[in-house]
């Protein structure tokens, strides 16, 4: 069985859109540019042919990888999910007193996520530990190439 994809409503419309890109416009560029490449001859030592044919693969492979994320999606929304602990699609607000400070987590599926913006992947390290907790709950979390581990106080869950 293919594996689950965590996805807002707005994250699975922007795959739609690209995937209809792809298969358009995407599609189309790609085929120009292996005909604008056969067009200079001996296809054997052509260079521009086989870049083409290059980003015509790569084309097709994130076609097949959109769909199959499409395929397995499932929609992050409010009424499937239990307010009491941390799913996929809460904000989690967390204190790190090593650091006495607090921080605000988004934990997404893997495909929407962005570290940088606070939207953590719900595979990720700390949002595989916020998972199933609750507010005023303790999480350790492992660092990843370290010996060190990083401790949370959920103070506040919101979706």
């Amino acid at each position: 069985m293919a594996e689950q994809v965590y996805l807002t409503k707005e994250g699975y419309k922007e795959l739609e859109a690209r995937l209809l890109y792809l298969k358009s416009e995407g599609r189309v560029s790609v085929a120009d540019k292996i005909s604008v490449a056969r067009s200079f001859g001996d296809i054997s030592e052509n260079s521009e042919y086989d870049a083409a044919r290059e980003e015509e693969a790569l084309l097709e492979q994130e076609i097949v990888e959109i769909e199959n994320t499409l395929r397995n999606a499932k929609i992050i929304t409010k009424a499937r999910v239990n307010t009491e602990v941390v799913n996929v699609g809460a904000t989690v607000k967390v204190y790190d007193k090593e650091f006495d400070e607090e921080m605000t987590f988004k934990i997404m599926g893997s495909f929407e996520s962005d570290p940088a913006k606070g939207l953590i992947s719900n595979e990720s390290p700390t949002g595989k530990a916020l998972l199933g907790k609750g507010v005023g709950e303790v999480v350790v979390v492992d660092v990843p190439g370290s010996n060190s581990k990083i401790s949370y106080k959920i103070l506040d869950i919101k979706y």
